[in-house]
């Protein structure tokens, strides 16, 4: 089924020339298994191009915007192109609507995984846009969607994440430094998902998922400042 991307390029106002470009940025790999005379590839390729180009408009940004040091500077953009926030921007987009999967992930209710999904499209989408239009008008897009955050990240100390607290805390309090395994791993290698343990010493305090390990520690370590009740 065709999809009115029109009504997309006017909600990010960026108009295409190249309309596939756009329309590739949106193709899920589980959409080609269901239609494989489709004549666009997945948007992965578009993923790693975006990746790239986000870390770069917002390092760019960050340097010439504010003097504070290296390590401040890299917390604030971890905390702006995260997954999470990522996500939270294409649900405000729609991206969602307009991406062309599988019916079994279009149909699948899981939180994490569509979260997954849609921040990995908003990084194609910005690799399709960088493509189409150029640097400025890539960071005409992100620094209306996404750097627009920076100031409630910073105000609500959100950048401090949680496996970073989990670790000060738990040398502060009890004088261990927490250690990371990962318990199981699952899906297919362009989706896997991970369930990793934190530990204290011998002791598991958490188990946390994600659909990298970094995010299922972050996950855990979340879960764990909740369960010592150290979370301030």
């Amino acid at each position: 089924m065709e999809k009115n991307l029109s009504n997309l390029e006017k909600s990010i106002n960026v108009v295409f020339k190249n309309k596939d470009l756009l329309k590739n940025a949106l193709v899920h790999r589980s959409y080609l298994n269901e239609h494989k005379n489709f004549a666009l590839d997945h948007n992965e390729r578009l993923e790693f191009l975006g990746d790239a180009v986000l870390e770069l408009i917002v390092t760019d940004y960050l340097y010439k915007n504010y003097n504070d040091a290296e390590g401040t500077l890299t917390n604030w953009r971890s905390s702006l192109v995260n997954r999470d926030q990522l996500a939270q921007v294409g649900e405000a987009l729609k991206i969602y609507d307009y991406l062309y999967m599988s019916r079994g992930e279009a149909q699948d209710n899981n939180k994490k995984a569509r979260s997954y999904i849609l921040a990995n499209a908003f990084e194609a989408l910005t690799g399709a846009i960088y493509l189409d239009q150029g640097y400025e008008v890539a960071r005409e897009f992100i620094t209306k969607n996404l750097i627009i955050n920076l100031d409630k990240i910073i105000a609500e100390k959100s950048y401090i994440d949680a496996k970073t607290n989990f670790q000060e805390k738990a040398q502060d309090i009890v004088g261990i430094t927490p250690n990371y395994k990962v318990l199981s791993e699952s899906g297919p290698d362009h989706n896997r998902k991970f369930v990793i343990g934190v530990y204290l010493e011998r002791e598991l305090v958490a188990e946390g998922e994600g659909y990298s390990k970094q995010e299922a520690q972050t996950d855990a370590a979340a879960k764990a400042l909740a369960v010592k009740k150290w979370l301030d």
